[in-house]
């Protein structure tokens, strides 16, 4: 148990740059009491004490803001940073070296008794607000975006944004990333697209000018760098 309890701790200071101290890790951390307290939880519904266990459950959430049954069967290295929010279903399955981040939610879309809720794989990273819906699959060392919205099985080593969230990257490094700023944005690849089309536009109809020796009002066009920055670059965030 000691052993675990120190992994615990160690895999924050790996995790977390603000750590600073073990007693900080101890007393300030409601990710690491969440987990602490389901694994009691989740022992009383093992052995049939499923009171006991959802009243647990209970007190967790109250405590710390994060809600987890505990029937949810946890792995190994498991940090919940920052943790506001975070809901974990019943069949829920996670693997070890697990890192969710604020506002995850790992639900069910059935009212079915059963497999209901994800299962998620060794070394995943899920971002600040992501909802997974569903018995679906997320393959190890797979990163899900903040904010995204999973219904399908993610592949191993894939990377997920978006609502409903879709793979833009594949086969990545068994690494831990925190920097989900860098993660690729669709809806700017897609601005950027339309861009290169008006570009492409624009030099069309100068062509046009030249030769027909005739000028066209570019109303739009004049627009153009100020959208590129709001929605490509990140204006305003």
């Amino acid at each position: 148990m000691f052993k675990r309890v120190k992994e615990d701790i160690k895999v924050i200071f790996e995790k977390d740059p603000a750590a600073k101290s073990t007693l900080e890790v101890i007393f300030c951390y409601p990710g690491l009491h969440a987990l602490w307290f389901h694994r009691i939880a989740h022992w009383f519904w093992i052995h049939k004490l499923l009171f006991f266990g959802r009243l647990l459950s209970h007190i967790n959430r109250l405590l710390t803001g994060i809600e987890i049954h505990p029937g949810a069967k946890i792995g190994r290295r498991f940090f919940i940073d920052h943790g506001m929010g975070v809901v974990v279903g019943e069949t829920t399955e996670i693997g070890d070296d697990v890192l969710f981040y604020q506002g995850v939610v790992l639900g069910g879309t059935s009212l079915r008794k059963g497999k209901r809720h994800p299962t998620i794989g060794n070394g995943v990273v899920i971002g600040t607000g992501a909802t997974l819906l569903g018995n679906i699959e997320v393959g190890d060392s797979a990163r899900i975006g903040a904010g995204s919205v999973v219904v399908k099985s993610v592949p191993k080593g894939a990377t997920v944004v978006g609502i409903p969230g879709k793979v833009i990257e594949e086969h990545r490094k068994s690494v831990v990333d925190l920097e989900h700023g860098k993660l690729p944005d669709p809806v700017a690849e897609a601005v950027r697209s339309i861009l290169r089309r008006q570009d492409d536009v624009e030099g069309r109809i100068r062509e046009l000018e030249v030769l027909k020796d005739i000028t066209i009002r570019h109303g739009f066009m004049d627009k153009k760098a100020q959208i590129e920055v709001i929605f490509c670059d990140g204006a305003g965030i």
